[in-house]
């Protein structure tokens, strides 16, 4: 099922028992992160602060953060389901192998005869423009959070942001926070590695400004699908249709020639100025560390439009486990067939969560020759946004990698340092603020799988202790008779 707007599905997660009203005046300096993340790390409910201080929109917090809650918001059971809908799109044109992920992905799509049906749809009016401020758009009306003690200041931190190739006119959607320096100005986070950055340098070299829409809630498949790590040329709205299974509909903007969900609580529509940068930050990040201050293009708001009931839809994030916790992992198991098409010898991935996404990526693989672990850690590191991984481990295919003491028991009783690990100088995330100088430094590969006299290893490698499947299966049979309760 997909949901027509956000306010729909806060109203839905209350139905099922996954939401909490708050009626007592709550601050949204600092006092709803504190409440958010003792709820997210004890398991709790989301969070509907219908009483924000200094403002009248209701924030809503924590929605996606569960595993039940993200399979609400995608549609699924589970994130498993949706990876296999994407593995059958993308082995419909098997046959055409020169063709990037992003033209199989397209090509899938159009033998399925769904291209019409995912298109996204303009349409006349929408439940974001039922209010319109164009004279004197305010931010300062919006319960824009002051997440972590040192940041900077308010930060919106849930947004999609809508902005158009110079050349093409292409649609690009991102999730970029916006620090609110006044009424109408924010800063805009747009790393130095990522596409709107790109979009942004191309409008600067020709001295053009840039516009650029930011939305607010919708359908939550569309704040997924602003985080997703998609191939280029791939629109984020026609993922959304796909997962959603029905065409994103769209609305014109007001004050800027950019479109946006007609289905959103609210949107800011504005510019941003080739040359112009203004100090932004620190900033609580999903690292654990507050990211530094730094210098970013500005954000211009000429108008703001809103439904009549608007929720404000955030985001916390800091040490895990937080609310991005589950749309990274969402991500993760969601990926996997893309990934498996240019490494096929993979078979499966995880991210463990203290490694914040893209500090640490384990792969099981069918290893075939030697050094074949290698060979799939030069591949990451050359795979998108898997470029910033600063440590990949290589186990074997029998290892579960979502299973942390089974992967470090590999690690630690499989690996020889000298000969098992290995580092390469690349890209790094702007957030790692361990590399000598910004956005790259070194990276290491362990390889954790069994080794083999080709690769040099003279030695006999001794098998691993496990039991038979005749014994797992007699005392399968018996186990209900013995009385033991294992909780």
């Amino acid at each position: 099922m997909s949901y027509p707007n956000f306010r729909a599905f806060v109203d839905d997660l209350e139905r099922r028992g996954e939401l909490t009203r708050v009626s007592r005046a709550v601050d949204p300096v600092l006092e709803i992160t504190e409440i958010a993340d003792r709820c997210v790390k004890q398991g709790g409910p989301a969070l509907l602060f219908e009483n924000p201080v200094g403002s009248t929109i209701p924030v809503a917090i924590n929605t996606y953060a569960s595993w039940r809650r993200m399979g609400l918001a995608l549609g699924a059971e589970s994130m498993d389901e949706i990876a296999e809908r994407i593995r059958k799109l993308v082995h419909l044109p098997q046959a055409l192998p020169r063709m990037s992920l992003g033209e199989k992905l397209a090509a899938g799509w159009e033998a399925l005869g769904l291209l019409p049906q995912l298109k996204p749809r303009l349409v006349k009016t929408g439940r974001c423009q039922e209010i319109v401020e164009t004279e004197y758009p305010n931010l300062l009306e919006l319960p824009v959070l002051w997440c972590w003690p040192e940041d900077g200041g308010r930060f919106v931190t849930l947004p999609l942001v809508f902005t158009r190739d110079r050349v093409t006119g292409a649609r690009n959607v991102g999730m970029y926070r916006l620090q609110v320096f006044d009424e109408r100005t924010t800063g805009m986070h747009w790393h130095f590695h990522k596409e709107s950055s790109r979009r942004y340098q191309d409008y600067e070299a020709c001295g053009e400004r840039m516009e650029v829409a930011v939305a607010l809630g919708g359908d939550p498949t569309l704040t997924y699908c602003a985080t997703a790590p998609l191939p280029d040329g791939i629109d984020e709205m026609m993922l959304a249709g796909f997962l959603r299974g029905s065409a994103v509909e769209m609305v014109q903007c007001k004050t800027v020639d950019l479109q946006v969900p007609a289905s959103a609580e609210i949107v800011l529509e504005g510019y941003v100025e080739p040359g112009e940068r203004r100090r932004e930050g620190p900033f609580g990040d999903h690292t654990g560390f507050y990211s530094l201050a730094d210098d970013y293009p500005v954000f211009h708001v000429t108008a703001i439009t809103r439904a009549a009931d608007a929720v404000y839809p955030c985001t916390v994030v800091g040490k895990p486990p937080m609310e991005d916790t589950y749309l990274g992992g969402a991500t993760e198991r969601i990926f996997l067939p893309l990934i498996q098409m240019v490494m096929p010898e993979i078979r499966d991935m995880a991210m463990p969560l203290a490694g914040v996404f893209h500090n640490c990526v384990v792969v099981s693989i069918d290893k075939r020759y030697p050094l074949h672990a290698r060979k799939i850690c030069y591949a990451i590191w050359g795979t998108g946004q898997l470029m910033f991984t600063k440590f990949i481990i290589v186990v074997d295919k029998h290892v579960d990698v979502h299973n942390e003491q089974e992967v470090m028991w590999h690690v630690w009783n499989s690996v020889d340092p000298r000969r098992d690990t290995f580092v390469v100088d690349g890209p790094l995330d702007a957030l790692d603020h361990t590399c000598p100088q910004p956005c790259w430094g070194s990276k290491m590969g362990i390889d954790a799988t069994k080794k083999w006299a080709s690769e040099g290893f003279a030695r006999e490698w001794p098998n691993e202790i496990d039991m038979s499947e005749a014994i797992r299966a007699r005392v399968d049979g018996m186990w209900s008779e013995l009385g033991i309760d294992l909780g």
